[in-house]
């Protein structure tokens, strides 16, 4: 008795351990970047377009960058959503329980989650060559929202599944049809689309390999899906690799800029999701 006493201790503490580790490194990050960046974080340098020569340390701004990684964001993830939601009603309504179909769509969806971006990138570019398009921010919104459907669907898939039979059986027996019984889950699974879509904004706001090859970068903000379009990443990056100290100092104020417009998002959908959470039948 003793003995597992000692254990559970042990492991206790390997735990708090584990947590305080993760919490130790997520703060060292913040607290670098916010250090650096804060001071060069100006109103000037985030309402402003990059200025001449604002990469050698003159006047300037990014809001090119925040503009084309807002637009890119918003148009991938709603398209996202158009795409997963009818996949996931698909697989867990319409398909039958243990459905072959079911099973390769999951792991189809498991293995393309776990596909780096720069893939991503490179098949859209391909694509791009092959129909003879350019660089421009309608292929950044392609290459994000195929990055990010996996997400979406494998994140909503594993709420639906989650749901009780009887619910179904439930609307079934009060003589729902299965268009009607999707009203039904759709609100029972609206906090796991909410988790789904923070987790792609996510990701898809912090990439840079996927838009380095198909939208480009511009120091101008995009008025058509046609023109190539600049994102925050990309503009830390190269800010970041600039021999100019003053220069490297605004790629950390881009990168802590980022990490707020991510944080606000979180906390807004964490809103929504506990709003959400109300209405599910436990």
């Amino acid at each position: 008795m003793k003995l597992k006493f000692i254990e559970e201790k042990i492991f206790n503490g390997l735990m708090i351990l584990a947590t305080l580790t993760v919490f130790a490194f997520f703060g060292s990050i913040i607290w670098t970047v916010a250090k650096t960046g804060f001071p060069s974080l100006t109103w000037d340098m985030i309402t402003k377009l990059p200025g001449g020569g604002f990469y050698l340390g003159k006047e300037g701004g990014i809001l090119n960058a925040i503009a084309g990684s807002l637009i890119i964001v918003f148009c991938s993830t709603l398209l996202g959503l158009i795409i997963s939601i009818p996949i996931v009603f698909y697989i867990n309504i319409y398909l039958k329980k243990g459905s072959k179909l079911a099973y390769f769509t999951r792991l189809t969806f498991d293995v393309l989650f776990g596909i780096p971006s720069i893939v991503y990138g490179a098949f859209g570019f391909t694509i791009m060559i092959l129909l003879g398009l350019k660089t421009s921010l309608l292929g950044g919104i392609i290459v994000i929202t195929l990055l990010i459907i996996p997400i979406f669907i494998r994140s909503m898939d594993e709420v639906a599944k989650s749901i009780s039979k009887d619910l179904l059986d439930a609307a079934y027996s009060l003589g729902a049809t299965q268009l009607e019984t999707i009203r039904v889950v759709l609100r029972q699974i609206a906090p796991g689309i909410t988790t789904a879509t923070l987790l792609s904004i996510g990701r898809a706001i912090g990439d840079a390999a996927g838009v380095m090859f198909t939208a480009g970068f511009t120091d101008n903000i995009p008025v058509s899906l046609d023109q190539p379009a600049a994102t925050l990443p990309l503009a830390v990056f190269f800010q970041l690799s600039s021999p100019i100290p003053e220069v490297r100092n605004r790629a950390y104020a881009a990168a802590l800029l980022l990490t707020i417009i991510v944080l606000i998002l979180s906390i807004a959908g964490r809103l929504i999701m506990n709003r959400f959470s109300k209405n599910r039948i436990q």
